[in-house]
């Protein structure tokens, strides 16, 4: 099949499908009022991520592409201006919704002031407010002295500020223009106000700290004739791509290190400001920030950078907690209760289902490892980490107690380069083997290898090692001593210290080696096994499919009459209702209270989907095929990256993967059925 516009979304407009349907939760009212806050922070947080990495990637091709790369470029500029016009159109529902939510804080005695909205109390409070904290913090920076304000923080809100002295006498004012810096990372995004009494009620009263700052303006040009100060917001974003120069003498560590420092120096790709900023003033910073095109501006409302809404001010007292999703904590599996994890692993294999699970079993089951005498080393990859790790906490002890460690740690997870890098150097100094990757290949794959005397144990996982993660993102984790796989496991991290070594790997399909040729293998073993009169389906979780190999593959299997379903939480270009598939392909895709991140694939393998028992075919027994692991369908994961899934073969833990993948399809509540639905509710 030919992939075209009809049958084939494409990868970035169909992420701009994905962020709206996040708004959509922040629409809803039968979400509670501080999840729906939660939402519009998510959504605005995406969309900067996305500026600064995908709208930036394509603003380079549409530059950079050579006279051999037409078409590369046209389809760029085409999802250029398809982003444009959809972002255009989502910000005005944005707006509308964040003034809705707004109003309904207000309904529960949450107050979101201005300055003209302070009463004099108030008024007093936020004065010495300034006075102590904030004007000791800012620093303006009069625009007449700079040629150009490129090197603006990106992450950070801005305000534009116009100073005029009005002699009424004369009937005209001389005017100056500066910006200022809000101190957001020392001061948060919020003000809490004193709270007031309103009979038996309590009014909480909360500012922006834009508007605090404001007030504070004033107090920041002393010995200045002016008497009149006005500030409107603004903020840029830049393209997040590092410059890694290959002329630089040292490791990979230094090529980073330097490169996150020329990330600062990014060219702007969006700008966004406040719709009632005068032309005189929009003018003057268009110009210092050096705009290309038009394309990049946006006009906003009053606040930019909404993702601060993640960290909005939570209140304990009765009835707030209704604001909230009721707490669900994680529950530690009965087999963690063993005394010797190891032990447990090797009667059985072991799985993680977390958040539903807690995470502190892997911790454990870490620490463990760090004081058990028979326990040799510990090898693990490591892509992102929390802020105050507990898993480095525990490879630590682990290296002071005498056992090998490595840790493999990715120099280049977006966006957390300088703390993995921080983190190296700790891990080194304290004697952990830290490895950096290699070259034109991410490390992406979530792998751990326990070394011991009474038998190895490995750990595959979907997602990262991360405390933080594990509480927000559905994530799967298969703990097992199955030495065909651990052996497989121990391949991985030497093709990863020695890259150029011809690796096979038995068990564990592996990319870039063999993952394309061996996914692609497996569906065309349903296409075949439906063709020969046996059972055929696939179902499979994934957070991306747009690989276009792939996609011709899944049209392929649906046309020859197997089932497919799949449940695809972000970037999906697939379209489920062409005529020509029959009905055989479903997509179902879920927006939730977790983020749905575990990778999880099923294929029957000759079983019958009601009844998945061993059948034998052609006088060899058959049982349905079940991994986990890393990867999506993309084709950075396929062929730039080191991922790893592994199978399942405890009946257990294949139910268990299983009924997460079914609920999932079944789920109507929190989803939308197909990508062809998102399309018709989302685009232009």
């Amino acid at each position: 099949m030919r992939l075209s516009k009809k049958n084939y979304v494409e990868r970035d407009a169909s992420w701009m499908y994905f962020n709206r349907r996040i708004l959509d939760e922040a629409r809803r009212e039968d979400i509670p009022l501080m999840e729906r806050l939660n939402y519009l922070g998510i959504y605005s947080n995406n969309l900067d991520e996305f500026f600064r990495v995908r709208v930036a990637t394509l603003n380079r091709i549409v530059e950079y592409a050579g006279k051999g790369s037409k078409e590369l470029r046209k389809r760029s500029e085409d999802t250029l201006k398809t982003i444009g016009k959809l972002n255009a159109k989502y910000a005005k529902v944005y707006e509308e919704t964040v003034a809705n939510v707004t109003q309904q804080l207000h309904d529960n005695h949450i107050h979101l002031l201005a300055e003209a909205d302070l009463s004099a109390g108030q008024q007093e409070f936020v004065r010495q407010y300034c006075l102590t904290h904030l004007t000791g913090a800012l620093s303006p920076v009069w625009l007449e002295y700079v040629k150009d304000i490129t090197n603006l923080s990106e992450d950070a809100i801005h305000l534009a500020i116009r100073l005029q002295h009005w002699t009424e006498k004369q009937k005209k004012s001389h005017k100056k223009y500066a910006i200022i810096e809000l101190p957001v990372k020392q001061f948060g995004r919020f003000v809490q106000l004193p709270d007031t009494q309103s009979g038996d009620v309590i009014e909480h009263n909360i500012m922006y700290l834009d508007d605090v700052v404001r007030c504070a303006l004033p107090y920041l040009f002393p010995g200045t004739e002016f008497n009149q100060v006005e500030s409107w917001s603004f903020k840029v974003t830049k393209d997040a791509e590092m410059e890694l120069e290959s002329n630089i003498r040292g490791g990979t560590l230094q090529k980073v290190s330097k490169g996150v420092k020329s990330r600062k120096k990014g060219l702007p790709v969006r700008f966004i400001y406040d719709q009632c900023m005068p032309r005189e003033v929009l003018k003057k910073l268009v110009e210092r920030l050096d705009l290309l095109t038009v394309d990049t501006m946006l006009p906003s409302g009053r606040y930019q950078n909404h993702k601060d809404l993640m960290k909005f001010p939570r209140f304990k007292e009765p009835g707030t907690a209704l604001l909230e999703y009721p707490k669900w904590p994680s529950v530690m599996p009965q087999w963690t209760q063993q005394p010797n994890l190891m032990d447990s692993i090797r009667q059985r294999d072991r799985f993680l289902h977390v958040p539903y699970h807690s995470f502190g079993a892997y911790i454990k089951l870490l620490r463990e490892a760090a004081v058990n005498p028979e326990v040799k080393g510990i090898k693990t990859t490591l892509y992102r980490l929390a802020k105050d790790s507990k898993v480095i906490s525990a490879l630590v002890a682990a290296a002071r107690n005498g056992k090998k460690v490595t840790v493999v740690i990715e120099l280049l997870a977006r966006f957390d380069e300088e703390s993995n890098i921080d983190w190296s150097k700790k891990m080194e100094d304290a004697g952990i083997n830290v490895l950096t990757g290699v070259d034109g290949l991410k490390i992406h794959s979530k792998v751990t290898l326990i070394t011991a005397r009474g038998g190895d144990v490995a750990v595959i996982s979907t997602g990262n090692f991360h405390e933080g993660n594990a509480c927000t993102y559905t994530d799967f984790m298969q703990l097992t001593a199955r030495q065909p796989i651990v052996r497989d496991v121990e391949r991985v991290f030497e093709f990863i210290e020695k890259p150029y070594m011809s690796v096979r790997f038995k068990e564990l399909i592996v990319s870039p080696n063999d993952m394309r040729r061996q996914v692609t293998h497996l569906i065309n073993q349903e296409i075949h096994n439906h063709n020969q009169g046996h059972p055929a389906y696939i179902l499979c979780k994934l957070n991306h499919v747009t690989d276009e190999a792939l996609v011709k593959k899944i049209y392929e299997a649906a046309m020859a009459g197997v089932k497919v379903d799949l449940l695809v939480r972000g970037n999906c270009s697939l379209v489920t209702d062409l005529p020509e598939l029959g009905g055989n392909l479903r997509v179902n895709s879920i927006i939730d209270r977790y983020l749905e991140h575990s990778r999880i694939l099923i294929f029957a393998n000759g079983t019958d989907f009601e009844h998945p028992e061993v059948v034998e075919i052609d006088g060899s027994h058959h049982d349905y095929k079940v991994f986990i692991g890393s990867a999506d369908w993309m084709p950075r994961n396929l062929d730039h990256r080191i991922e790893v899934y592994a199978p399942v073969y405890d009946n257990a833990i294949k139910r268990e993967a299983r009924l997460i993948v079914e609920a999932g399809m079944r789920n109507e509540r929190n989803s939308y059925r197909s990508q062809e639905e998102l399309y018709k509710h989302y685009q232009l």
